[in-house]
C-alpha cells in the first residue's frame, strides 16, 4: 500500500471521528435541552378545565360582584357584612376612596372591629392623608390592645410618609409587646436596631 494511502485513510478516520463526536455532542446537549425544557415546561390543564383567567376577564368579574353587591346595599343598606365585602373588593382592586366609604358605612354601625379600621387606615394612606391613615391606626390599636396589625402600620407611616424615625421607633415596640414572636417580629426588631444608629443626637 502507497504511502499516500495510508495518509489519506488515517485523514479519512480522523474525520470520521471528528464528525461522529461532535454529532454525539451536539446530540447530547439536545437531549439535555429536551430534559430541560421538560422540567421547566408548565403544566397543561387538563382536558375541559378552563383556561386561566386574563387579568382583564378577573376585572370584569370584580366588577360584576361589586355591581351585585351594590344592588344587595341599594336594597338592605343595613347589611354590614355587605359593606365590608364592597369594601375588601374595593380595596383589592386599588379603588381607595370608594373602600373607605364602604368601610365608613360598616364602622357607622360596628365602630370597634380594628381590622375594617385598619384596612381604611391603610386606604388613607393610600390616597396619602398619612395623619388621617395614623389616626385609623390608632383607634384599631385602642380598640383591641392584642391588636399587632394597626401598631404595625403606625410604625410604618411614621417611619415612611411622616420621617419621624422616633415616633416609629416607639410603635413597633409597642408592636412587639403584642407580637413578640413572629417572622415579622423578628425583622422589626433587626429593622429597630438600624433605626436606632441613625437617630441624630438631640438639638
Amino acid at each position: 500500500m502507497k504511502k499516500e494511502t495510508v495518509i489519506l485513510y488515517v485523514v479519512i478516520a480522523l474525520v470520521v471521528g471528528f464528525v461522529g463526536g461532535a454529532v454525539a455532542g451536539i446530540l447530547w446537549m439536545i437531549k439535555g435541552a429536551e430534559k430541560t425544557a421538560m422540567v421547566q415546561k408548565p403544566q397543561m390543564a387538563p382536558p375541559g378545565a378552563p383556561a386561566p383567567a386574563s387579568p382583564a376577564r378577573n376585572s370584569m368579574e370584580v366588577a360584576a360582584q361589586i355591581k351585585t353587591l351594590e344592588e344587595i346595599i341599594k336594597k338592605d343598606p343595613k347589611n354590614l357584612p355587605t359593606w365590608k365585602e364592597l369594601g375588601d373588593l374595593y380595596f383589592d382592586s386599588d379603588q381607595p376612596k370608594e373602600a373607605i366609604e364602604a368601610y365608613s358605612h360598616y364602622l357607622a354601625a360596628k365602630p370597634d372591629n380594628p381590622d375594617v379600621r385598619t384596612d381604611m387606615g391603610i386606604m388613607y394612606r393610600k390616597l396619602g392623608q398619612f395623619d388621617r391613615a395614623l389616626e385609623e391606626f390608632r383607634k384599631a390599636a385602642q380598640n383591641d390592645p392584642k391588636h399587632a396589625n394597626s401598631r404595625y402600620n403606625i410604625g410604618l407611616v411614621l417611619l415612611h410618609d411622616k420621617h419621624d424615625l422616633k415616633g416609629a421607633i416607639r410603635a413597633w415596640e409597642e408592636y412587639l409587646k403584642v407580637d413578640p414572636n413572629s417572622e415579622r417580629a423578628q425583622r422589626i426588631r433587626a429593622q429597630i436596631e438600624k433605626m436606632k444608629t441613625m437617630q441624630l443626637p438631640a438639638k
